[in-house]
């Protein structure tokens, strides 16, 4: 039976990409094929250009018919060669695509089993009571700085007659000390400087004078 069926291969399936790569190939043969037959061309029908009507013309118009129905084969299994290179080239895009598409999942995946693990360890009741505490601490931390910065000097009945009383009395002190330096008029021994020469010297005694009063 193996003989006439086979045995079962145990090679290696091919991948899509060493599909493409063997199309790739033939594609490549294909192009060598087809500029020979081009170099054909362009003899016979130089050959053509310079002989005479005849059977030797009829030849060589037959030979190079034949190479344009060779040209146009490779030509179409070329088509057909492209047409699947490229429906391969889609398939190997789609895989791709639906193999990142599954690491994102995978991912996906892991990521929300790790986030279940780390918000099971949280308890919301503890964060509240965390948050009671600290609005209590921050509240008794308020009334200790307003304890603190309490004052003691000023009284809490001030009257606010007396103050304007007492300013206006300061302002008149500055204006009768501006007067009585204005005016020159005498001031009180106690303000006056002790260093200053007495006010009963007018000049400076002459000098021959001081003379004759001695004679």
């Amino acid at each position: 039976m193996n003989r006439l069926f086979g045995g079962k291969s145990n090679a290696p399936k091919p991948s899509l990409n060493d599909a493409i790569g063997n199309v790739q190939t033939r594609l490549d043969n294909i192009d060598v094929q087809i500029a020979k037959i081009n170099g054909e061309l362009g003899t016979y029908q130089q050959k053509l250009s310079r002989m005479r009507d005849g059977p030797g013309k009829n030849a060589i118009r037959s030979r190079a018919k034949a190479c344009l129905e060779r040209r146009r084969m490779y030509e179409s299994q070329k088509d057909q060669l492209m047409s699947q290179s490229w429906n391969m080239e889609q398939a190997g895009m789609m895989q791709d695509n639906l193999r990142n598409t599954m690491t994102t999942v995978d991912a996906m995946k892991t990521t929300t089993k790790e986030l279940k693990k780390q918000y099971g360890k949280v308890n919301i009741d503890q964060i509240d009571k965390l948050q009671d505490e600290m609005a209590d601490l921050m509240d008794i931390g308020n009334e200790i700085q307003e304890s603190i910065s309490r004052s003691y000097d000023i009284p809490d009945d001030v009257d606010e007659a007396e103050l304007d009383a007492e300013l206006e009395a300061l302002g008149e002190e500055v204006d009768l000390g501006e007067g009585l330096g204005e005016t020159g008029e005498s001031m009180p021994g106690f303000l006056m400087d002790q260093s200053a020469p007495p006010q009963f010297i007018d000049d400076p005694p002459v000098q021959n004078k001081v003379k004759e009063a001695a004679g």
